[in-house]
């Protein structure tokens, strides 16, 4: 039986509503466990907007979990206030995602599906962290890892993460595109179950810099590296991005691969706003999380949609059957 873990997020933000909105969902299936990860004073805040529809018993500890009945692991109480970053939401996401990765990493749970944090709140609360993302490599001890995004529209990957446009180029060497290269191929084959995956490639200048005219990145490393590395037969590009994007190239490669954060995120989030999942590839752990934020302007209204945060969960859901499948072989 699988066990997945739900993480509260900013508890300002509409993450403990989504999280009850897809538990209401999903909780009678008798082949998994959850557990929502949130102090209980939060839990039943949120139940005044959004009834629970399942069964649930709130818990310090987390032992005996039982099928169609969710577990609502208690946390320390936490001060609220609807629509706004603060320390107490900043320290309540960031020991919400602590558990979850003691908890994963001691094998007690499959997966985590982390709802929407605050990195405002997160850095008020005295922590160092961009993100999620950032959080579960470093105490998996993974320096090698990707951040991924999945749709039914179109999946995509990022070479650098959280960083300034002007340190990007700086990043982009060879040996570190060719490292994160092959942790987005072993994602689609053992992850996805993609077998043999094609991968766009695009450029980091305009028009994939003109051959140099426009900046030279694409013509001394990305384009030599398609060429050369074992896994070139995978690899297409590199791409011009307005032109991939504007003629739907996309639609004929199982994944993009992008240099920077806006020029991937823009273009997904034009298409998968609110079905979008961020999947940290890379890790022994499975975490997936909604792509969009807390939404603090609609906090506490009960309109929140739950759709992407539901998507992850059916990915990391996904992934847990395919690695185990794999490791059984």
């Amino acid at each position: 039986m699988n066990k997945f873990i739900f993480t509260c997020g900013d508890v300002n933000g509409i993450g403990p509503e989504i999280v009850i909105k897809s538990l209401n969902r999903i909780s009678s299936s008798l082949s998994n466990n959850f557990i929502f990860i949130c102090p209980e004073n939060i839990f039943k805040e949120t139940l005044n907007i959004t009834p629970a529809a399942f069964r649930f018993e709130i818990k310090k500890k987390f032992n005996d979990l039982k099928p169609g009945i969710v577990t609502v692991l208690n946390i320390k109480k936490s001060k609220f206030e609807w629509g706004k970053p603060t320390e107490a939401s900043g320290k309540t996401a960031f020991k919400a995602i602590k558990l979850s990765s003691e908890l994963l990493n001691k094998k007690i749970a499959d997966a985590v599906i982390t709802a929407p944090i605050s990195k405002t709140a997160i850095k008020l609360a005295g922590y160092n962290f961009p993100g999620h993302t950032e959080m579960y490599a470093e105490w998996s001890g993974v320096k090698n890892f990707v951040m991924v995004f999945t749709s039914k529209e179109m999946n995509a990957a990022l070479i650098t993460i959280h960083e300034p446009i002007k340190a990007v180029s700086k990043l982009l060497s060879a040996k570190n595109i060719k490292k994160k290269v092959e942790v987005v191929i072993n994602m689609l084959v053992h992850d996805m179950g993609i077998q043999n995956p094609k991968i766009a490639v695009l450029g980091l200048n305009p028009h994939a810099g003109e051959d140099g005219l426009i900046g030279n990145e694409e013509k001394k490393i990305i384009a030599p590296l398609i060429k050369e590395i074992p896994y070139s037969k995978y690899l297409f590009g590199p791409f011009s991005p307005d032109a991939f994007f504007g003629s739907r190239n996309y639609k004929n490669y199982d994944l993009v691969l992008g240099m920077y954060h806006d020029q991937v995120l823009i273009p997904f989030k034009l298409l998968s706003f609110s079905s979008g999942v961020n999947y940290t590839a890379g890790l022994p752990i499975v975490r997936t999380s909604p792509d969009h934020g807390v939404a603090y302007d609609i906090a506490g209204k009960n309109i929140a949609d739950e759709s992407s945060i539901l998507e992850a969960f059916y990915l990391a859901e996904k992934i847990v059957n395919n690695r185990k499948a794999n490791a059984s072989r």
